[in-house]
């Protein structure tokens, strides 16, 4: 028999060894020193072993009681190691029916095709909002009211526009989970409507008389300098603000005046070709001697394997006191309205947008549509604003180039 002494002084050796209490519990040492108690018994003929845990989490006391118990199972005919295995199994299969396991399993599946902002959003909300008030739950038993529950704390703490992206996330996680028979229900589509939405700001964009003061006021913000010329960046390039601030350096070819935005970091998921002007490849080569050797072109402040904050532009418009009139998503519409208004080709502007949806096998042959013409207006257009900021009139952006 046993002590408490000696399990407490049984020592490592070279080989692993047993140390029996009787009754087929027994003390096993590995070479490492772990100790934990095991259960040898016969049933129908075939040996098994159960462990009932490691020394010192399990005394040797609760190990007799253990023991005891299993033999009374062994003496009826029942396998107390079977029994443990199918436990660990419904125990497994339970923890992967928890809202945070069906939100990962989506996660997984939709993120390889979905843009780094929607990930970096979904992600956000899932372990900000969901994880901690639901996701240790099964998700047969999240009710309509403790989804509301989320969406409206939500609401009050960052307004309804988040609270509604959170409910169609977790909306979409319930649809998953659907889809793989792990729910019958989704009470995140029960909840839709239950918060009130107020109509969208309309802000018109900026004019052509209004871009010299737009542009004195980022040259007076006392932000850094990396986010002004992140600013000047999207007025000249007018590409979206999520692709600017996940730029790297791998994607700017110096050499050939050019941008090349990879597919998955553009939202219509083809790769996208951005001329360069003469003043855009100036603020890049600013922005490179600021970037501190990060592969980002404009690093987070926190931490340089990180781009730039998504809500920093956003941040600095309202600073400049623009934030209720004009976003960063409205310098796209200037650019597109003041180049429609001067006579350039809608096709043209469309594609340098973004926007068009090209032909999938002409495009898999041509990622460069419309480049030359682009690349004339992509220069012409950076004239015209240096022309608007020396105060020249508002004339026809061809009649200045010419």
């Amino acid at each position: 028999m046993l002590t408490d002494t000696k399990v407490r002084l049984a020592k490592a050796l070279r080989k692993p060894y047993k140390r029996s209490d009787g009754g087929g519990l027994y003390l096993y040492v590995t070479p490492a020193g772990a100790k934990s108690w095991r259960y040898d018994y016969r049933l129908h003929r075939k040996r098994e072993t159960l462990t009932f845990g490691l020394y010192p989490d399990v005394s040797l006391a609760e190990a007799r009681e253990r023991h005891r118990a299993a033999r009374r199972s062994v003496e009826r005919g029942q396998s107390p190691a079977r029994a443990k295995q199918v436990q660990k199994r419904a125990s497994r299969e339970i923890a992967g029916d928890t809202v945070e396991a069906l939100a990962e399993s989506w996660y997984a599946q939709k993120g390889p095709h979905r843009s780094a902002s929607w990930r970096d959003n979904a992600r956000r909300w899932l372990e900000q909002d969901v994880y901690p008030a639901i996701g240790s739950r099964p998700v047969t038993e999240v009710k309509p009211a403790d989804v509301l529950d989320i969406v409206r704390r939500v609401a009050e703490e960052r307004g309804a526009r988040s609270a509604e992206y959170l409910r169609q996330t977790l909306s979409q996680v319930y649809g998953h989970a659907i889809r793989n028979l792990r729910a019958t229900t989704n009470p995140a589509r029960d909840v839709r409507g239950a918060i009130e939405h107020p109509e969208p700001k309309r802000r018109a964009p900026l004019s052509a008389k209004e871009i010299p003061g737009f542009l004195g006021a980022v040259d007076t913000y006392p932000g850094r300098l990396s986010t002004k010329l992140a600013i000047k960046l999207l007025l000249l390039t007018f590409v979206r603000k999520s692709e600017l601030i996940g730029a790297s350096w791998g994607e700017i070819d110096f050499d050939r005046d050019e941008w090349r935005i990879p597919a998955e970091r553009m939202k219509m998921r083809d790769p996208h070709i951005v001329p360069l002007s003469r003043q855009a490849l100036e603020a890049f080569h600013e922005l490179k001697a600021l970037s501190s050797g990060s592969e980002f072109v404009l690093p987070n402040l926190g931490s340089l394997k990180r781009p730039m904050g998504a809500n920093s532009l956003n941040v600095a418009f309202d600073r400049m006191g623009y934030g209720e009139r004009f976003t960063p998503h409205g310098v796209r519409a200037t650019a597109s309205t003041i180049l429609n208004e001067q006579g350039f080709r809608p096709d043209v502007i469309e594609r340098q947008l973004a926007h068009a949806e090209r032909n999938r096998i002409r495009a898999a042959y041509n990622h460069a549509d419309y480049l030359p013409e682009r690349r004339a207006m992509m220069q012409q257009w950076a004239d015209y604003i240096d022309s608007l900021c020396a105060g020249a009139d508002v004339t026809p952006i061809r009649r200045a180039a010419a």
